[in-house]
Parts: C-alpha cells; structure tokens; sequence
C-alpha cells in the first residue's frame, strides 16, 4: 500500500442488514455508483459479507459491508447468519433494510445494533414494487424511533437520503482521534525506531509503522527513521534531542537505556492499543501477570491469520517472556483473525496484539466482551513495557 492509502481498519464501517433478496446488494451499488456486489433475483446471493472500500463525498474512507441474509435456513445458512452477526462487531453506522413480510426479525437485529450502541438508519427498499408502505412506515417509526427511507435501489431513488443519513450519524470523534494522541505537534522532533525483522520482510514496512509515519507527516513533524542498531548514530546525527521515540515494543528495554532523559517514549503497539482499544484498562490488566501461576491460563490474540514465523512476537517472544516469569507450566492459547471465544471466563489474562487490522469498533467490543465477564485484557506492547520493567516511564 502507498503511504496515501487508508487502511481498511482506518476507515468508517457501514453494514448493510436484512432478509434475503431485500435489495442489500443493489444498495451497495447505488450508494458507491459501481457494480462492486453480485445482485440476482435468487434469495442467498450473497454468501460471506463482502467488505468494499470506498471513497464516498461528504463521509471520506469508508467500508461497506454486504451480508447475507439474516432469515437465511438449513446448516449453511446458519452459518452465513453467523458471520452476518459477526459483521455488527464491526459496524460503525447500521443500514437496516426493510421488505414486504413480517418485519419482526428486523425489528430484532434493530434492538441487537442498539445494545451494541449503533446508529441505525432504517431503510425500506423497492418501493417501486412494494405498494402502500403507509403501516410498515408507522411500525418502523414506532419500534426504530425514527422514520424509515422511503428507496428504490434499482431507480435509484432515495438513495442520496441514505447518504444524508449517514453524514448525520457520523461518530462525533470520527476523524478526531490521533494515534499519536497529544504527544507531538508542528515541528517537534521525532525518532522512529524499526527493527526490519522477520516480521517486515526485506522491502517493507509494517502497517503500524506506514500509519504512524504518514499521521506524522501530516502534523508536520520532523521524523527521522532508524533501526535499532543504529540508534546511537542517529542520535548523534539531530542536532537536538527529539521530543518523542516510537519504537517496536521487542525493543523496549534497549532503546529506553539509550534515550537522552528528556525525550519521551513509546511504542507503535502501546499507540495503537490507546488509538484502538482501553489503553487505561489495558496497563491496569497488565498487573495480573504478578499473580499468575503455572495453573493459569492466557489467550493471545493476533489480527492477521499469517503462518507463524521463526521468532514470531505473539507466537514466540510473548510465550517465552511470560514463561520465563510465571514458569514453563503456564498455558497459553493462541487465535487469531476474528476467532474469538465468546465465553472467556477459563482465561486468567487476554493479550491482544496491536490490532492494526481491526477497527476501533471491534477491538473495543472485544475490551467491552471481557470486562463484562470480569477477565483481564492487555495488549501487546503494554505488556512487554511491563514485563522490560518501564510501563511506568513511557507515554501514551
């Protein structure tokens, strides 16, 4: 990816939700004016939720997402509805499509998006062939709360309503959070430090560090990139200490002994866990590791679904530090993508990677999952600071 690109992770949710054959995918394609999802008159097109990223005038980056219906049937079906469900973790603003029928399952899914604290826009589709919608229209009004969108995807009709709609349900911190928070502004210093392991393969860079430099860019810092070897150098290269250092967290103890005193630390990983989940709770959880035992039991949990490398972090370097602590008996589970145990409550410590695939939305519907069954949950970089001795002397 360029550094001009924004990520998927980056960009606002929007889920499409309905029956089969309600129209979703034809509102997919009039919402972006492109041919992006397979429409066919045949009830169960759609399959697995197709994740479209887009540019839209008036919202910016976003990412629409069509699933399958949630009336599907049989054992496949079940399982559509299953991903379908595993959609709304994701979904920053609900489109809910309405058809003719019974509309009792929507109205349902609509009570789950609330709980979940999502903006719904209730939207009632094909009204070129539907006819009178007068007291779907006053169901809706009373369960929703708010008036439907009267739409016909395929006239395209209504369909610049929704996109009002969605302007209007906007986060109201949507675009506001950094992930460098309030750490540096125009013209501070800053030293990146990027150990180019197994991890970044020759020629690449990591996600977190290609977000972290463009944000910086933005804000008009200088930036100065070194890996970690050749720190002292770098160093001696500025002619000023620099006011902050963002480093990969496996390297925490060593760059934390060679800053100059007044420069201010972190990580990418630390970062992120502020910019993407509860950073507060996070170095609260990391506490937990003095009283784990040998009978105790931690999840890992990684973003990407890659094959585990040779000195893999979540894999390897995590395990082997928790281990050498606690002792060899600990146990550790690892998942990874959206595998996630929905109970938790066999787990004495959750550690979650930086998360750099996932947007906000999910990563703290899985904080807010653990906090509801009383597990501790961690990141990453918050628990190497922890287990290196200086969680207390970085920033964040």
């Amino acid at each position: 990816m360029s550094l001009q690109d924004t990520p998927r992770a980056e960009r606002l949710h929007i889920g499409l939700f309905g029956k089969r054959n309600s129209g979703k995918s034809s509102l997919v394609n009039a919402l972006t004016g492109q041919e992006i999802a397979l429409v066919s008159d045949v009830a169960g097109t759609t399959t697995d939720p197709v994740y479209k990223a887009m540019e839209i005038h008036g919202i910016g980056p976003c990412v629409f997402i069509d699933t399958a219906g949630f009336d599907d049937e049989g054992e496949l079906g079940a399982m559509r509805v299953a991903k379908t469900r595993d959609a709304l973790e994701r979904t920053d603003i609900a489109i809910v499509v309405f058809g003719s029928g019974d509309p009792s399952m929507e109205f349902a899914w609509v009570a789950d998006l609330k709980k979940r604290k999502t903006p719904v826009i209730p939207v009632i589709n094909k009204i070129d062939i539907l006819g009178d919608t007068t007291e779907l229209q006053a169901s809706i009004r009373a369960k929703v709360g708010r008036d439907a969108l009267l739409v016909s995807a395929l006239e395209k009709k209504g369909v610049e309503k929704i996109r009002e709609a969605i302007i209007y349900h906007l986060p109201e911190d949507y675009d506001a959070i950094r992930i460098t928070g309030n750490l540096v502004d125009d013209g501070d210093l800053v030293l990146l430090v990027m150990p180019q392991d197994i991890q970044a393969p020759k020629g690449r860079l990591i996600l977190p560090q290609v977000q972290t430099l463009r944000e910086l860019l933005d804000t008009k810092c200088i930036v100065m990139s070194t890996t970690t070897d050749k720190m002292d150098e770098a160093l001696r290269a500025m002619s000023r200490p620099p006011k902050l250092i963002i480093t990969d967290s496996q390297v925490f103890k060593t760059v934390y002994e060679k800053k100059p005193k007044e420069s201010m630390l972190t990580s990418f990983s630390v970062l992120f866990a502020q910019y993407k989940g509860d950073l507060a709770f996070f170095a609260e959880s990391a506490a937990v590791i003095e009283s784990l035992t040998e009978k105790s039991k931690v999840l890992i949990a990684e973003a990407c679904t890659h094959a585990p490398l040779h000195e893999d972090i979540g894999r390897v370097k995590l395990p082997r530090m928790l281990k050498k602590k606690v002792g060899e008996g600990l146990t550790i589970h690892h998942v990874s993508g959206v595998d996630f145990p929905t109970d938790l409550t066999g787990y004495d410590l959750i550690i979650q990677c930086g998360a750099c695939m996932f947007n906000r939305k999910y990563v703290l519907s899985r904080v807010e999952s653990a906090q509801k069954q009383g597990v501790p949950m961690s990141n990453y970089g918050v628990v190497l600071a922890y287990l290196s001795g200086i969680l207390d002397k970085i920033v964040w």
